[in-house]
């Protein structure tokens, strides 16, 4: 039985030293002990952190990060960047994807994310028609988690109209249409495809209020429920200012609250962004135990505001964070700039912290943790029996780090430095990344860098 003995590591909300590491053949971790014996395990030097779940992105828009940021005529908007998007994605094939999802999930393992959750709606042919293979798209994804090792939830996406209400959809949407037939089938497919891999698991996401119809979301849950009456649910919500005015003026009602009157939102619920919620909206939200699925660095690119976090955290509002359209993959950054977006906001500091979890950092780490591995429905995100083998070893010599002991540990990785600290990872009981590289980090690059190529 593999056992790793790490100086320090963070147990529960303590940094423990002298922490052995127990691992099954399977990748689990089945003991943990604080204050062992230095005799036998793997020695690890640094600091052992459980590995960052990523709970939401989409992997092709790694390729056309930076593709954006030219203003052209007109207003500059997340619907205009939809657009560039919708442009973009018109001439990607499956290799495409394939290539381009490989080199996103090696640079988040590098940056200490060691699960994901995939929210894929790039499903058909261009125009809309469905490959000769339907989940050609889906098992794209897969084969670039092979070549990774990342930890995967996939989260087919079901998308069937243009606006609220059953509205038409636009020609740039037609890649991503099913009837509720067909992603029937596509969810079966997933199901099956990530079975028997404990690294692997499924969920739905229905695209947004803009994209399904109320039946269209209960009948989609019940067609996952089906299968796995536990498995995570994932949705895009009250993202853009527009989209609450367009709600309102579709329905009378905001969209978490229509969300959350018209489907029984709980704990395997993960809400993506919800951005815009008045006061009400935020304690409905926290009481439902569902997780708010914060991804900052994209929400900042497109303009899409700030979350109401305070209110949220002192209702017992859980959340994650996502790198979404991957202008970011850092879990450090993701944090660093949902903290100063909340500082700039409210014109004043450590706005997440309070009396009973002082340390700023360590709060939004341990809370990104338990929120992430909760929307992913996986045992990952704790150093702990039970819970996955996915671990990142920091270098704390840095000189970020070096001053600081115990939670402070935590507080100067999210706020001090832009050296990635991220020495060695590993997922489900292998090492992935060692001296801060991915094994497959050359493979992968030369062959995203072909790909680019020819698209841009």
């Amino acid at each position: 039985m593999p056992e790793l003995l790490a100086e320090r590591a963070l147990v529960g909300h303590e940094i423990a030293s002298r922490v052995r590491i127990e691992i099954d053949g399977r990748g689990d971790i089945v003991g943990v002990a604080r204050d062992a014996a230095e005799a036998g395990g793997e020695p690890v030097r640094g600091l052992v952190l459980p590995g960052m779940p990523n709970l939401h992105g989409h992997a092709f828009q790694r390729a056309m990060a930076g593709l954006a940021e030219r203003l052209e005529p007109g207003e500059a908007s997340f619907w205009t960047w939809r657009d560039v998007m919708y442009r973009f994605l018109a001439r990607l094939t499956p290799d495409d994807v394939r290539a381009i999802a490989a080199q996103v999930q090696v640079e988040m393992l590098e940056a200490g994310y060691t699960s994901l959750g995939e929210f894929h709606y790039l499903h058909h042919a261009p125009g809309g028609r469905p490959y000769d293979e339907p989940a050609a798209m889906s098992a794209a994804i897969l084969d670039a988690r092979r070549t990774s090792g990342i930890g995967l939830t996939l989260l087919p996406v079901l998308y069937t109209s243009g606006g609220f209400g059953g509205a038409p959809p636009a020609e740039g949407q037609r890649r991503f249409l099913h009837d509720l037939d067909g992603f029937g089938r596509l969810l079966a497919w997933t199901a099956d495809a990530t079975r028997d891999d404990p690294d692997l698991a499924f969920g739905i996401a229905p695209h947004s209020l803009r994209a399904v119809t109320d039946d269209e979301l209960v009948q989609a849950v019940a067609l996952l429920d089906a299968l796995d009456p536990a498995a995570p649910v994932h949705i895009h919500v009250a993202e853009q200012a527009r989209e609450v005015r367009d709600c309102l003026a579709w329905c009378g009602r905001r969209p978490v609250e229509h969300l959350l009157d018209v489907a029984e939102v709980g704990p395997r619920w993960c809400l993506i962004h919800a951005t815009h919620m008045d006061e009400e909206e935020t304690v409905r939200l926290a009481r439902s135990a569902a997780v708010a699925g914060l991804c900052p660095t994209t929400e900042a690119n497109l303009g899409d505001g700030l979350f109401n976090l305070p209110e949220f955290l002192s209702a017992g509002g859980r959340f994650g964070i996502g790198s979404d359209s991957h202008v970011g993959v850092s879990p450090i950054e993701e944090l660093r700039w949902l903290e100063y977006g909340q500082r700039l906001g409210a014109l004043r500091r450590l706005v997440a912290a309070d009396e009973r979890q002082p340390h700023t950092g360590a709060r939004l780490w341990r809370a990104a943790l338990e929120g992430g591995a909760q929307a992913l429905g996986r045992p990952v995100g704790r150093i702990a029996p039970g819970a996955r083998a996915d671990l990142v070893v920091i270098d704390d010599d840095l000189p970020a780090l070096a001053a600081a002991r115990g939670e402070a540990v935590l507080d100067a990785l999210v706020f001090s430095g832009n050296q990635n600290p991220v020495r060695r990872v590993m997922v489900g009981g292998r090492w992935r990344v060692a001296d801060g590289r991915h094994a497959a980090r050359e493979v992968v690059g030369e062959a995203y860098q072909r790909v680019v190529r020819r698209l841009v």
